[in-house]
């Protein structure tokens, strides 16, 4: 046997064991830039993208053949932001006194995507010269928040800066993906009224199935006594959400509402009901599953960011349409973002002002764009070029805002059992300073 068909027998394995290293490579990398953004405020998102950037420009420059990446992409993208909006939902600690803000926030996200999104098309249908309602479409993406962005860079603010900043961004999420379908079936039906009587129901059932759901999953597993059931737990609620998105529901409310009635029983099982749920057990289920989610969104979130920075074309950023058509939304949108911040939160409006990055939703619902509603002419480069300004421009807005003083919580933490460790500290402090007192 030559060398030629020992090298060729030993390709399959040789490439094996490179992705296994390459992956546990951008994990420890992943894991290193949380460290680095504590420390500088620099978005690890960011980091992960240009992470993906430099990745690709290697294997061009090895003259490796293009990988294909979408299928990949798109699957990251809804498994990941299933499991960080999941994550923000269990880290939401709702109660009166904080309805007020929940409000502040849900008027900012509904107004800031719905102001955005006009103007953004205005935009794009005058340079384009298109049809306002695809124009439209093509906007909504533009216009969406980053949860994924938004959540885990947020950690060294304030706390009511920090819950403002996760309720927006996880609202204008859910919003976002119902104002696109709701569009999408405008054009395709080609009527209003057929397209807001469908949306009217879809929006009904998703809150019923929504409600329904989030007791009957807390009810079951909480009941569950064996020791695997939180990744069957993570299975239903993606086979949940996949079928609802068959339905042509919104099940990312469905997501985000059991992570809340999980989170806060007492608020959901009250009266008659109240004896149905086991709290001391309900609560440390929780705990644990807390962690598994904070692991695993933490996973998936580095390789989608990594992966689509391998998918971004730079010469189409630097496109000189590009640059007007985006610089123009980019200012709108922060030009619409100061006034509703201005109204429904006051003075104090910094850094959250800066922090309106697009991202993975933006990806995906530009990616789900049926053929028949694309449009030629709309350059992918706008996309890109949003994406990356309005990150640099949060980046900015986190550094200059300084560092805080970070408040005990699982989701900004980069290690979820230390953080869980101090919890458990701090409440055997409190227990042993009640006796003292007794």
């Amino acid at each position: 046997m030559n060398i030629s068909m020992i090298l060729a027998a030993g390709t399959d394995y040789v490439n094996s064991y490179t992705m296994i290293i390459a992956a546990s490579l951008i994990v420890v990398l992943s894991y290193f830039f949380n460290v680095l953004s504590k420390k500088t405020n620099i978005p690890s998102v960011l980091m992960l993208i240009m992470t993906g950037i430099a990745i690709k420009l290697g294997l061009e420059h090895f003259h490796v053949p293009e990988l294909k990446l979408f299928p990949i992409l798109e699957v990251l993208g809804i498994v990941g932001l299933i499991m960080i909006v999941l994550e923000a939902a269990l880290d939401l600690d709702i109660s009166k006194d904080k309805l007020p803000m929940i409000g502040r926030a849900t008027m900012v996200a509904l107004l800031g995507l719905l102001g955005s999104a006009f103007t953004a098309a205005l935009i794009i249908q005058n340079f384009l010269d298109v049809d306002f309602n695809h124009a439209l479409l093509y906007a909504t993406p533009l216009s969406i928040l980053s949860s994924a962005i938004i959540i885990p860079s947020v950690g060294q603010l304030r706390h009511d800066k920090k819950e403002f900043m996760v309720y927006e961004g996880t609202i204008s999420d859910i919003l976002g993906i119902m104002m696109f379908y709701l569009i999408l079936t405008i054009i395709e039906s080609g009527s209003l009224k057929s397209a807001g009587a469908d949306f009217g129901v879809s929006l009904f059932l998703t809150i019923l199935v929504s409600i329904l759901a989030s007791y009957l999953l807390v009810l079951l597993f909480q009941n569950i006594t064996t020791q695997v059931k939180l990744f069957l737990l993570i299975a239903v609620l993606l086979l949940l959400y996949s079928f609802g998105k068959l339905l042509h529901l919104s099940p990312l409310l469905l997501i985000l509402s059991f992570g809340i009635v999980f989170t806060n029983p007492k608020l959901f099982f009250v009266g008659p009901i109240k004896s149905w749920v086991d709290e001391e057990t309900l609560s440390i289920v929780e705990k644990e599953f807390h962690i598994i989610t904070i692991e695993t969104a933490f996973i998936i979130r580095t390789f989608f960011f990594v992966v689509f920075g391998m998918t971004i074309t730079l010469s189409s950023v630097l496109n000189y349409n590009v640059i007007i058509i985006s610089m123009l939304i980019i200012l709108l949108v922060y030009v619409v973002r100061l006034v509703l911040l201005r109204f429904f939160v006051g003075k104090d409006l910094l850094p959250e002002l800066y922090i309106a990055p697009r991202g993975l939703i933006t990806i995906l619902l530009f990616y789900a764009i049926p053929k028949s509603a694309q449009l030629e002419n709309f350059d992918s480069g706008i996309l890109l070029f949003i994406i990356l300004i309005t990150s640099f421009v949060m980046t900015f807005g986190l550094i200059s805002n300084g560092k805080k003083e970070e408040e005990p919580s699982i989701t900004s933490s980069d290690d979820p059992y230390e953080e869980t460790t101090d919890i458990i500290e701090n409440n055997t402090l409190e227990q042993d300073s009640s006796l003292d007192q007794s």
